[in-house]
């Protein structure tokens, strides 16, 4: 299936030159949608995942629907003051500035293999961090999957040594 036919580009948003890849028409279509968690979920077998973690929020839409099919657990990484428990954090830069992400400190456990899922791969700055609180929690990162890789902002580069999964390029 090509799914590149069910992203919707949308130029000039959230601002003026950003060409921005909608997934919510892949995810409004069932097929396409199940095509792209089937895959994910095959690429997650074979990388041996035990555990599927998100960023927020777009790793949620995708990575639970991997987690659910696999029958394995699911943990979010969010933002600051949007988890309940003790959690570790992981500041990482910005183009202008920083931000930071968050986990719960028991939600992977040591040795637990442990695949990222997330719609986008852009700078790679939110998945380095969820490798930094997977990896300080204990868990080893099995692969990290995307939907859509921008191959100009050259994330890649940033997790280099990380097996990496991407259903479309642009």
């Amino acid at each position: 299936m090509d799914l590149k036919q069910y992203v919707t580009i949308v130029e000039d948003w959230p601002k003026k030159g950003i060409s921005f890849k909608d997934i919510t028409t892949i995810m409004d279509n069932g097929p396409a949608y199940k095509y792209a968690t089937d895959q994910i979920v095959q690429y997650a077998k074979q990388v041996g995942a035990e555990l599927i973690v998100g960023p927020e929020a777009r790793g949620f839409i995708t990575g639970c629907p991997v987690a659910y099919a696999l029958e394995v657990g699911f943990a979010p990484v969010r933002k600051p003051g949007k988890l309940p428990r003790e959690v570790i954090s992981q500041e990482y830069a910005l183009e202008y500035g920083t931000n930071t992400l968050t986990m719960h400190k028991d939600a992977v456990k040591a040795g637990q293999k442990v695949l990222i899922v997330d719609d986008l791969l852009a700078t790679g700055g939110t998945v380095e961090a969820s490798i930094k609180l997977i990896e300080e929690l204990g868990g080893e990162v099995v692969g990290c999957a995307f939907l859509i890789e921008l191959d100009d902002l050259k994330g890649r580069e940033k997790i280099a040594g990380y097996d990496i999964f991407t259903l479309m390029n642009y």
